[in-house]
C-alpha cells in the first residue's frame, strides 16, 4: 500500500508546513515533489517546467527552508543590509512581483526578508528598501544592474541564484544582463535554472552556469497541457474582431485573455471591444507598472472580463483557473503559443484555448502544428452573422508580416488536406471544413 505523499514527508521546516496549510495546499505537483528534495540537498537544478506547475513554490519552498536553518554554531544567519542572500532573476515584472509574493506567503512564519525590484517605477523608494536588511531579492535583470552601477546593491553574498523562465529571459535579450550578473555573485553558490523549453542556446547557459545539476523534468517539451481543449477559427482578418464578440457574449465568457502580437494592436482590440459594449482592458511594456498591476488586479478580480495581451504577459501572468485564452493573432515564435495556452489549463483544471486564424497566419499555424506534432481541431460558430462590409473594418496597422517574395505561406496545403475534421469542444464551436470565413459560415461536411 502506497502512502500518499505530502510536504512534511518532504522534510520542510514546520513554519513552512503551517504556511502551506494556511494556503490551502497538502500535497506537492510532481515539480515540487522532484525539485524540493534536490534544492534541500543543496545541489544544483536544470529544471523543465512549464508556467502553471508549481514551480515558484518548487524553489521558494526549499530555499526558504535553507536561509531559515541555524548555522553550525547554532545561531541564525543574518543577511548584512543590501546585500542579499538569494537573488532570483525573473524576466518580467509581473512574474517577479509574483514570485516575491510566493516568497511573503510562505515564509510568513520566519524571519525572513524579501524585495522585489523592476523597472518602470521610481527606484528611490527601492533605494530605500535596500538600506535594510534583505535575505531574498527578486528582481528584472536591467533594473538590478541599475542598482549595481549606482552601488546600492551588494551581491558578493549571495548564495543561492535563480533563473526563473530562462528561455524567455534569452528571447528577451537579456543574456548579457545575466552574463554581468555572474560576474557579481561568488563563484561558489547554489545555481537553479528554471526553463520551459531547452534550446542550445538555453543549455549552453546551463553547462556554464551548473554543476553536477540535478535534472527535472515534468513536461515533454513544447507539449501543450492535455487539460487544454484548442480549436482554430479560420476567418478573414477584417472579421476577427467580430467574431471574438460573438464568441464571448454567445458563450458567456466572463474572463477571457486574449492576445494579441502588438502593443498597438492590443489596445486598438481593447478600446474596439469597449465600444461593441465588451468592457476590456490592455496590459503590454509600454504601459506604467501602476497601470499594468491596477489592469491586472481589475481582470482577477472579476470587473473586467476581458484583458488583451502582448507575448510579455505569456509567461508572468498568475491567474487560478483562468477558463479561456484566444489567440486574436498567432505568435511568430511557435513555442509562444505553448507559454500563451498554458495559462489556461492549470493546477488541474480544464481550460479552452481558441485562434482565429486568417490566410497570411496560415504558415504560423503550419509550424505551430509541426511543433505540437499534430492537427488543431477546425471549428466554426454557425450562429455568427458577418456584419456588412461597410462594418467590419480591422487592425490594419498590425498585419502579420508577408512571408519573403516569391515564396508561398507554407500553410496552404493544411487546408486541402483530407481525412475528417476533429471535433471540437471550444467554445460550444462544431466542426468545420478547412477554408476561411469571409461573408459567411463555412459550409459543414455531411458525415
Amino acid at each position: 500500500m502506497t502512502t500518499e505523499l505530502n510536504f512534511a514527508s518532504l522534510g520542510l521546516a514546520e513554519p513552512l508546513l503551517r504556511a502551506i496549510a494556511d494556503a490551502g495546499y497538502s500535497t506537492p505537483t510532481p515539480v515540487q515533489a522532484q525539485a524540493i528534495p534536490v534544492v534541500l540537498a543543496g545541489r544544483d537544478l536544470r529544471a523543465a517546467a512549464q508556467t502553471g506547475t508549481g514551480k515558484t513554490a518548487g524553489f521558494t519552498l526549499p530555499i526558504l527552508h535553507r536561509l531559515a536553518a541555524p548555522d553550525a554554531e547554532g545561531r541564525m544567519v543574518q543577511a548584512k543590509p543590501g546585500r542579499p542572500r538569494c537573488l532570483v532573476l525573473t524576466p518580467t515584472r509581473e512574474l517577479a512581483a509574483q514570485v516575491e509574493e510566493s516568497v511573503r506567503t510562505y515564509g510568513k512564519y520566519l524571519p525572513l526578508k524579501s524585495m522585489v525590484m523592476f523597472g518602470g517605477v521610481n527606484i528611490n523608494p527601492q533605494i530605500t528598501a535596500l538600506r535594510g536588511r534583505i535575505d531574498i531579492l527578486v528582481a528584472t535583470p536591467g533594473r538590478l544592474l541599475d542598482h549595481v552601477g549606482q552601488r546600492t546593491i551588494d551581491l558578493s553574498g549571495i548564495e543561492v541564484l535563480v533563473l526563473d523562465e530562462a528561455d524567455r529571459m534569452l528571447d528577451m535579450g537579456f543574456i548579457r544582463d545575466i552574463r554581468k550578473v555572474l560576474a557579481l555573485v561568488p563563484r561558489k553558490r547554489q545555481n537553479l535554472l528554471f526553463s520551459a523549453t531547452f534550446s542550445s542556446e538555453i543549455r549552453e547557459l546551463a553547462d556554464s552556469l551548473l554543476h553536477d545539476p540535478a535534472s527535472v523534468e515534468v513536461a515533454r517539451r513544447n507539449t501543450a497541457s492535455e487539460l487544454v481543449d484548442q480549436s482554430v477559427h479560420l476567418i478573414d482578418k477584417s472579421l476577427k474582431r467580430h467574431l471574438l464578440a460573438h464568441l464571448i457574449r454567445s458563450n458567456r465568457w466572463d474572463q477571457v485573455l486574449v492576445f494579441t502580437r502588438t502593443k498597438h494592436g492590443a489596445n486598438r482590440l481593447a478600446e474596439q471591444l469597449s465600444k461593441d459594449g465588451i468592457e476590456a482592458t490592455a496590459i503590454h511594456g509600454n504601459k506604467s507598472q501602476n497601470a499594468r498591476t491596477r489592469a491586472l488586479a481589475a481582470f482577477k478580480g472579476g470587473d473586467v472580463p476581458v484583458l488583451v495581451a502582448t507575448d510579455i504577459a505569456a509567461r508572468g501572468l498568475d491567474i487560478d483557473q483562468l477558463p479561456q485564452v484566444v489567440n486574436f493573432e498567432l505568435p511568430e515564435v511557435p513555442e509562444d503559443y505553448v507559454h500563451r495556452i498554458g495559462r489556461t489549463g492549470r493546477a488541474g483544471s480544464s481550460g479552452s484555448a481558441v485562434s482565429l486564424v486568417d490566410r497570411e497566419e496560415t504558415r504560423l499555424l503550419t509550424d505551430i502544428e509541426r511543433m505540437l506534432k499534430r492537427e488543431i481541431p477546425r471549428a466554426i460558430s454557425d450562429s455568427f452573422e458577418p456584419p456588412p462590409l461597410a462594418q467590419r473594418g480591422s487592425l490594419d496597422d498590425d498585419r502579420p508580416p508577408r512571408p519573403p517574395h516569391g515564396r508561398r505561406p507554407s500553410g496552404g496545403g493544411d487546408a486541402r488536406r483530407g481525412g475528417p475534421p476533429s471535433r471540437s469542444g471550444a467554445g460550444g464551436a462544431r466542426p468545420a471544413q478547412r477554408s476561411f470565413t469571409s461573408g459567411r459560415a463555412a459550409p459543414r461536411r455531411t458525415p
